[in-house]
Formats: C-alpha cells, sequence, structure tokens
C-alpha cells in the first residue's frame, strides 16, 4: 500500500507521462510553481469548467456571466486594499537557506497535535464500536482534553498576533513551539517580515513613460468594478449574481505540491449581491448549495469537510473553506465569504461614482453586500485526479492502472478501435469516428495489440471503447468496453450515439 507521499508522487508522474499536466517550460528544466495542460489535460480542464458554468449560470435565471481584462487600473488594487494588505508573514531558515510562511509553519504545528486527538478519537472508535460517544470522549479524555488545551492557547495567542501585525510575537510563539526547519532541523530563523504577493509590471511604449501596473491576484475585482454595468446591460434585480471564470496571479513565498500552490492559476467565482441583513441567510445557502456541487461529482462525502475561519479577512463578517482530502492531506479546495459591503463601498470612495442598488419596492437605495464562492480550477483537477487514480490487481494476476474520472468530465468520452490495421477494419472504424465525432470527444487508435490500447484509455480515463472486427463489417455490430467493469457487449453501431449519450449525460 502506497505512503499519500508516494501516492502523491505517482500522480504527477502519471500527470505527465499521459498528458495531463506538464512543468511549464520542460526543456529549459522548467519554471518553478507554473504548469502547462497537456492534451488530456486540457480536455479535463475545459469539462470541470463547463459543468461549473453549467450549474452556476444555466441553472440560475438570476446569475450571469463575466470575463473582465486581467489588467486593471492600479488604484483597483489601493481601493481593494490588495496594495497595503496583501502579504504573507514571511521566514528564512538560516542554515537551510529556505523560506517559509509563518503562519503555515505555526498551523502545520497545531495540526499535528489535531492529528493526535484524532488518533486518540479513532482508537477509543475501535475499542468501543457503536456505543462510542465521540463527544463526550473528547470532552473527558485527559490526553484529548491536554492536546486541546494546548491548542486553544496557541490559537489564544497566535491569530491575535496576526491580527495585530506583530511579526515579533509571530516569531517568538514559532520559537516557543521549537518548530524546526523541516530541511535543516534547526531554530536558526530570522525576523519574520511582510512580502506582498502581488506581481507588478510595467505599461506603457517606453520605460520613461511607462506606468506601474499588477496581474490581478484574484478575479472578484473585476466583477465588482463591472457591478453598474452588467446590473444595468443585464437588467439584473438583486438577489443576483455575477460569475466568472480567470486566471490570476501569485508571487507565493513557497510555491510547491504540484497544482495545489501555483503562480499562475484559474479561479471559478461568484459574487452574489443581496440586501444588507440578508447576507448570513444567503451565506447559509451557498455553503449548502456549493457542497452538494462537489458531492454531485460522484466523490464520496467523506473527502470533503467544511473549515470555518477563526481569522475572518478584513472585508468578511463569515467565512468557512471546502477543505478536500488530497494526498497531501486535508487543503482548500473552495472558500465562501460574506464580504459585507467592503468592496463596492471602497471603490464607490476611490473612483467617485455612486456604486447603490435602487430597490423600487422598498423605494431605497443601498450598497449591496456580497456572497462570494471562490473555486480553484487548478485544485479541482487535482482532485478529480487524485481521487479517480487507481492501481488495480486483475484476476488474472496482472495489473492496470485507471483513472475512473467521472464520465462527463473524461477527456476522452470513446475510442474508436480497429482491432487489425487491414481487411477494411481502418475503413469502417473511421466512419464510425467520422459520425460520432461531432457530438463526442473521441480518440482514434490502431496501434499496438488491442489490450494494450485499452490499457492505455484506462490510464487517461476514457469511459468507453469501441471495437470494430470483422464480425462488424459482417452485421455492423461493435464492442463496447465498459473503463470501470471492463465487460464488453456488443452492440449496433446505430444505438452507439444513443448508448453513450445516455451514459454521460450524468456527472456520475
Amino acid at each position: 500500500m502506497a505512503t499519500n507521499d508516494e501516492l502523491f508522487k505517482k500522480i504527477v508522474s502519471h500527470a505527465k507521462e499521459y498528458g495531463f499536466v506538464f512543468p511549464s517550460s520542460d526543456i529549459y528544466d522548467g519554471l518553478s510553481a507554473v504548469y502547462d495542460y497537456g492534451p488530456f489535460g486540457v480536455e479535463l480542464k475545459n469539462n470541470i469548467k463547463n459543468y461549473w458554468w453549467e450549474s452556476m449560470v444555466q441553472h440560475h435565471e438570476n446569475i450571469v456571466g463575466l470575463d473582465a481584462a486581467i489588467f486593471m487600473h492600479p488604484t483597483v488594487w489601493k481601493a481593494s486594499g490588495h496594495l497595503d494588505a496583501f502579504n504573507d508573514p514571511m521566514i528564512d531558515n538560516k542554515d537551510s537557506k529556505k523560506r517559509y510562511r509563518a503562519d503555515v509553519l505555526v498551523e502545520d504545528h497545531i495540526q499535528k497535535i489535531e492529528d493526535k486527538i484524532t488518533k486518540e478519537v479513532e482508537k477509543a472508535r475501535h475499542r468501543f464500536g457503536e456505543s462510542f460517544d465521540e463527544k463526550m470522549f473528547r470532552e473527558t479524555n485527559p490526553r484529548v482534553k491536554e492536546h486541546q488545551a494546548k491548542i486553544d492557547e496557541i490559537k489564544k495567542r497566535f491569530y491575535p498576533a496576526l491580527e495585530r501585525n506583530d511579526l515579533a510575537e509571530v516569531k517568538a510563539i514559532i520559537e516557543d513551539l521549537g518548530i524546526v526547519c523541516p530541511i535543516s532541523g534547526t531554530r536558526n530563523w530570522t525576523d519574520v517580515r511582510q512580502f506582498n504577493l502581488m506581481f507588478s509590471t510595467q505599461m506603457g511604449s517606453v520605460n520613461e513613460e511607462a506606468g506601474e501596473i499588477y496581474l490581478r491576484p484574484e478575479t472578484a475585482q473585476g466583477i465588482f468594478v463591472n457591478f453598474l454595468n452588467v446590473m444595468k446591460s443585464a437588467r439584473m434585480k438583486i438577489p443576483f449574481g455575477i460569475a466568472q471564470i480567470g486566471k490570476a496571479f501569485r508571487n507565493e513565498i513557497v510555491a510547491r505540491q504540484f497544482l495545489f500552490r501555483m503562480r499562475e492559476f484559474e479561479q471559478m467565482e461568484m459574487q452574489f449581491f443581496v440586501k444588507p441583513g440578508e447576507e448570513l441567510k444567503w451565506f447559509e445557502y451557498w455553503k449548502k448549495e456549493r457542497m452538494n456541487w462537489h458531492l454531485s461529482l460522484g466523490i464520496p462525502a467523506s473527502k470533503y469537510h467544511f473549515h470555518d475561519h477563526e481569522k475572518l479577512a478584513h472585508y468578511a463578517n463569515a467565512a468557512t473553506d471546502i477543505e478536500f482530502d488530497f494526498p497531501i492531506g486535508f487543503k482548500e479546495i473552495e472558500g465562501i465569504h460574506s464580504r459585507t459591503d467592503f468592496d463596492l463601498s471602497a471603490h464607490q470612495k476611490f473612483s467617485g461614482h455612486k456604486i447603490q442598488y435602487y430597490d423600487q419596492e422598498t423605494n431605497e437605495g443601498y450598497i449591496p453586500y456580497v456572497v462570494e464562492t471562490s473555486i480553484g480550477l487548478d485544485r479541482t483537477f487535482l482532485a478529480v485526479l487524485s481521487h479517480a487514480y487507481k492501481e488495480e490487481k486483475l484476476e488474472d494476476g496482472t495489473e492496470r492502472i485507471v483513472l475512473s474520472i467521472p464520465p462527463r468530465l473524461a477527456p476522452i468520452k470513446a475510442a474508436i478501435l480497429p482491432l487489425v490495421k487491414k481487411d477494411g477494419l481502418p475503413e469502417k472504424a473511421r466512419e464510425i469516428m467520422d459520425n460520432l465525432m461531432y457530438e463526442f470527444r473521441c480518440f482514434y487508435e490502431e496501434k499496438d495489440t488491442i489490450g494494450r490500447r485499452y490499457r492505455r484509455m484506462d490510464a487517461i480515463g476514457t469511459p468507453y471503447c469501441l471495437t470494430i472486427d470483422h464480425q462488424t463489417l459482417k452485421d455492423n455490430t461493435v464492442t463496447i468496453r465498459d473503463r470501470d467493469t471492463m465487460k464488453q457487449e456488443r452492440i449496433k453501431t446505430t444505438e452507439i450515439s444513443d448508448i453513450l449519450k445516455a451514459n454521460l449525460k450524468t456527472i456520475r
């Protein structure tokens, strides 16, 4: 049984070998934390995008779309607070010369203590069986209480220090907890300092005339500055939402863990504008809706949980993350935030434009509050890929690697495979391919034995293989093979389209 670290390495290797994800500029040894999506990766990525867009925009008559530019007026980032507050606390180990986020070091330490509690709980659950009362155990077990007291004490000291931007206290906490560098094993730390995450560049024909602008660190501000344009042109009434899929850029201190933390990434966001006072009701609504969307991918509920924020962003009055159980542990995949009226009020102040909604029914004008749902597309891609990756030992003693990607998301829906490259089989296969390719993303292959081709299709997650053999020429039937069960049956060529439609229309 592979460890989580070994499994993660296998997934990364598989992604490159089978054309899902390549290191950017690979022939130049890559660029740190930047990746390119290959032929099958881009198909999977687009299918995830389309599924999100369909469920978010097409299925909600009060949500419309937007595609805002990456470059924005620099005052946007002053108004949003990014110029002054979009920082991470950074610390270096003097021996290893490695750089870390100070808050992550402390939170990883807290997580290790929480893991000890989880271990005690699971041991007790196994010992007591159905009679186990987890709540009572957590409240009464001495070891659990001791661990929890340590966590509470750290949080009581740590989060106020972050709020005060007391970087000396953050360093003192790291030292007092005895946190060591994972590389050098030493506690030889520099002071903690703030690091702004925005990439800057120049816009203009010559350097002397160029003005400094920024690559957007999030897509949300493009929605906020277009609030009036969208509201008027699409004739929207509160409550309504604006959805967007787009690239964002962050100069992460520590960019690692494959697609999980990148410097260039893609977000799928929706900002939902509501009447002040109703934001927490809608916050709860979208928490439930978004979790249901994740579960609709066919991934078990045990792979997800909510993580409520203890330290709220300056703009929020409620925030939670949906975390997914990656091979690297439970990590954020989507955030749901009640952003109050911070963003629209700030842009109203800095732009001089009145950004309000006038409610004709109540005869009042107000700045709407906002509930945000923001999901990482690359992280969702990684979640689907890591859950789908399976190594199976078959009844005949052989092994196969299969990606059990939900059929609707699968990069290739059907593989068209002539049994041999002669006797008119390729011509018949091409005829079938031509009939299907306008409805489904298909893949034609005639090289290698049929068994090897099946294995390749399993490895990229193709739900169905259609094999054209000599019998096809006699009665117009083909063998259809199911990826997950590997069962095969004969069907008529005239039935292929309807069978694929029936099995590909749902996500499961």
